[in-house]
C-alpha cells in the first residue's frame, strides 16, 4: 500500500534525468535512493563518501501535492534563518523544475552527515545520544529559532502548526474517536481541553520548525548536529515547538529541554505555552495514528506512544 493515495512514482532513474538535464554540473554522481524517507518527500543521495570530488548532496523529490512549494520556501528562507542557529540546516544549493514526467519543483540540499536520532519512546531502539546534553541543545535552538526577526516570514495559517489549537478542535476530536482503544481517549480528551484552555502566548508569532520529531534531527558523535525537513516552518505560535518534551524527553531531561526552550518559570513563553505544546503533540498523534495503521504501522504505533507520554506526564 502506498503511503498516501495520490502520491507520485519517483525513481533512481528519473532523478538522473533531471539532474543531467538541469544541473550538468552534478550528471556525473551517483544517484542512490536514501531509505530513511518522510512523509511527502522522497530523498536521492548525489555522490558519496568515495566521490573523488568530494560531492556529497541529497536530491529532495516531493512525491505528493502539498509539499510542492517546499523547495522554494527552503530557498526563500533557510538561507535566512541559518545564520543565527547552532545547529546545521540543509540550506538549498539549487532548484529543480518539474518537466514532462515528474509534476513538482524539487531542490538539492547537502547531505549533513550523522544518523537520526533514535526514538526513546520505542522500547526496541537503541539510544544514540545523551538525553541531557540533547535537551539543553535542542532547547537553545528553538530559543535561538524564535529570536530571529519574524518581519516579513510567512505566517502559519488555515490549521497549519503555529494556528490557534481551536482551529484545530473539531479534528483533533474526530482523531481521538478514530483511534478508539488505541489511545486512552478519556485522558487524551482531558488533556486537549487543557490546551485549549491554556492563556493565548503574549509573545507575538515567532520562526517555528514545526516538526522537531526524531527523524527530523540528526546526532553525530554522540550529539545533536543538524535539524532537518523544514516543511511545516514559519511564523506562528512557539508552542508549537515544545513537543520534543513529551516525545524525546522524561523527568529531569524534560525539565532542562523546558527551562532551555524559555518555557519554563520566569522564561520568554508564558505558562499557557507549554500545556499549547501538549496539545500540538497530540494533534500530531491522533492525526497519525488511523491514517497511518496500515500505510506506516510503525510510525503510527510510535503515534501511540507519544500521546500516552503526553497524557501520561506533567
Amino acid at each position: 500500500m502506498p503511503l498516501h493515495d495520490d502520491e507520485v512514482t519517483v525513481t533512481a532513474a528519473a532523478v538522473r534525468r533531471l539532474v543531467t538535464t538541469q544541473h550538468p554540473q552534478w550528471s556525473h554522481l551517483t544517484v542512490t535512493p536514501v531509505a530513511e524517507s518522510g512523509t511527502d518527500h522522497l530523498l536521492f543521495r548525489l555522490g558519496d563518501d568515495g566521490s573523488a570530488d568530494g560531492v556529497r548532496l541529497v536530491a529532495r523529490m516531493p512525491k505528493i501535492e502539498w509539499a510542492a512549494n517546499q523547495a522554494t520556501s527552503d530557498a526563500r528562507w533557510l538561507p535566512h534563518l541559518a545564520p543565527h542557529l547552532p545547529l546545521a540546516v540543509p540550506v538549498p544549493v539549487a532548484l529543480g523544475a518539474p518537466d514532462h514526467a515528474y509534476p513538482f519543483p524539487w531542490s538539492v540540499v547537502p547531505w549533513l552527515p550523522g544518523a537520526a536520532v533514535a526514538d526513546p519512546l520505542d522500547p526496541d531502539a537503541r539510544l544514540n545520544l545523551d538525553p541531557h546534553t540533547a535537551a539543553v541543545d535542542l532547547g537553545a535552538f528553538i530559543t535561538a529559532l524564535r529570536a530571529v526577526d519574524p518581519s516579513g516570514g510567512p505566517v502559519k495559517d488555515g490549521t497549519s502548526r503555529g494556528v490557534p489549537l481551536d482551529r484545530l478542535d473539531d479534528d483533533v476530536r474526530a482523531g481521538i474517536a478514530a483511534s478508539g482503544d488505541r489511545i486512552d481517549g478519556p485522558a487524551t480528551t482531558k488533556a486537549w481541553d487543557r490546551a485549549l484552555e491554556a492563556a493565548a502566548d503574549p509573545v507575538p508569532g515567532r520562526w517555528i520548525h514545526g516538526d522537531l520529531m526524531p527523524g527530523n534531527l540528526l546526532v553525530r558523535d554522540g550529539r545533536l548536529s543538524a535539524v532537518i525537513d523544514w516543511g511545516a516552518a514559519g511564523v506562528g505560535d512557539p508552542a508549537a515547538d515544545l513537543p520534543p518534551a513529551w516525545w524525546l524527553f522524561a523527568g529531569r531531561e524534560r525539565d532542562a529541554f523546558r527551562e532551555a526552550a524559555g518555557a519554563g518559570p520566569g522564561g520568554e513563553l508564558d505558562d499557557g505555552a507549554w500545556e499549547r505544546g501538549r496539545g500540538w503533540t497530540l494533534v500530531q498523534g491522533v492525526a497519525a495514528i488511523p491514517y497511518y495503521w496500515d500505510r506506516w504501522p510503525a510510525f503510527a504505533r510510535a503515534s501511540v506512544r507519544r500521546v500516552a507520554a503526553a497524557v501520561g506526564h506533567p
